[in-house]
C-alpha cells in the first residue's frame, strides 16, 4: 500500500468514526427530548399571561393565624425555614403588612440575590392607605429591605362595592408600578360578592384565591371574613373566568387554614390545585422544614402522576 492509499484509509476511518459518534449522540439527544419533562414545585412558571412575570410553583406563606405561627419561630427559626425552602428551590415568599413579618423576611433573605426571589405582600384597606398608598408602599420596601416587590395585593377585599372604595389605592399601585416599586398588582378577596366584583375588574393582574375541593374557607355567601365553609362550584366559576382573561392565579388554603390535619385532606387539596388547570402557583403556610418538604413532595407527586 503506497502512502497516498494509507492516508486515504486513515481519513475514511476518521470520517466513519465521527459519523457513527454523531449518530449515537443524536439518538441520545432524541431520547432525552422524547422523555416527558419532570415538573416540580420549584419550577419557575409564568404568572398569568404575562410571560415575563414568573413565580415558583410553590410559595412559603408567613401568615398562619395572622402570622403568629411564623413570628413564634423567632428570627433564627424563621430564617432557617426560609433558607431551607430556598435551598430546595422554593423562592416565592408570601407576606403582608397585617402579618407583621416584613422585617423577619428582610433578615431571612439578607445576602440572597434579589433576582432569585419572588416576594408578594399585601396592603389592608384602611384610611392611611387610601390617603397615601405610595407612602405605605415605600415603608414596605424599607421593611423588606428591597427596591421593589414582585406582587402587591389589596388585602381582604369584601363586598360587591370594594372596587369603588379602593380607587385611591389602585391609583397608587399604578404609580408604584410606573416607578418600578411594584412589578404586578392584584387582590385577595373574602366572600363571593367581592370575588365576583374582582372578576369584572381588569385592573387586577394577580388574584390570590382560596381554593380547595373540600370548600374549607373557600369564598361563599357567608359575610364573615373567615367563614369556614364556602361554595366551591361558585368560587371556581369566578376563578376560571379570571384565569381565562390571562390573570395570574395563586391558590391558598391548601391546608384548610390549618384544619386539614389528615394527610389525605392535604393530598386531595394539593392534587386538585395542581391538576385543575386554572392555578399557576400555590402558597402554603409552613412552620417547619418538614412541612416545606411535605408540600414539595405532594406537589411533585401530583404534577407527575399518571393517574
Amino acid at each position: 500500500m503506497n502512502d497516498e492509499n494509507r492516508i486515504s484509509r486513515r481519513a475514511f476511518i476518521r470520517q466513519t468514526t465521527a459519523l457513527t459518534g454523531a449518530a449515537v449522540v443524536g439518538s441520545e439527544l432524541a431520547a432525552i427530548e422524547a422523555a416527558p419533562r419532570v415538573r416540580t414545585a420549584a419550577d419557575w412558571v409564568p404568572l398569568g399571561s404575562n410571560r415575563k412575570l414568573k413565580i415558583t410553583r410553590l410559595g412559603v406563606g408567613t401568615g398562619s393565624v395572622g402570622g403568629q405561627v411564623q413570628r413564634d419561630l423567632g428570627q433564627e427559626g424563621f430564617t432557617r425555614l426560609i433558607r431551607h425552602a430556598y435551598d430546595r428551590g422554593v423562592r416565592y415568599i408570601d407576606t403582608a403588612d397585617n402579618y407583621r413579618t416584613h422585617e423577619m423576611v428582610r433578615e431571612a433573605i439578607k445576602g440572597l440575590p434579589r433576582e432569585t426571589l419572588f416576594i408578594q405582600t399585601k396592603m389592608p384597606i384602611k384610611a392611611e392607605n387610601l390617603a397615601d398608598p405610595l407612602k405605605t408602599i415605600d415603608r414596605y420596601r424599607q421593611e423588606l429591605g428591597v427596591e421593589y416587590v414582585d406582587s402587591l395585593l389589596i388585602h381582604c377585599a369584601m363586598g360587591d362595592n370594594w372596587v369603588a372604595k379602593v380607587k385611591p389605592m389602585m391609583d397608587g399601585f399604578n404609580e408604584a408600578q410606573r416607578r418600578g416599586w411594584v412589578r404586578a398588582k392584584g387582590v385577595s378577596c373574602h366572600g363571593l360578592p367581592s370575588l365576583r366584583a374582582a372578576t369584572g375588574n381588569d385592573w387586577i393582574e394577580v388574584q390570590l384565591a382560596r381554593i380547595n375541593p373540600q370548600g374549607r374557607y373557600v369564598d361563599g355567601h357567608d359575610p364573615q371574613v373567615m367563614a369556614p365553609q364556602g361554595s366551591v362550584p361558585e368560587a371556581v366559576r369566578e376563578i376560571k373566568a379570571m384565569h381565562a382573561k390571562g390573570r395570574g392565579i395563586i391558590g391558598m388554603k391548601m391546608v384548610g387554614n390549618g384544619d386539614f390535619t389528615s394527610p389525605d385532606d392535604r393530598e386531595k387539596a394539593i392534587r386538585y390545585a395542581m391538576t385543575c388547570g386554572f392555578v399557576d402557583a400555590v402558597v402554603v403556610g409552613c412552620k417547619s422544614s418538614a412541612e416545606v418538604d411535605e408540600a414539595i413532595d405532594r406537589i411533585n407527586r401530583a404534577l407527575n402522576s399518571k393517574g
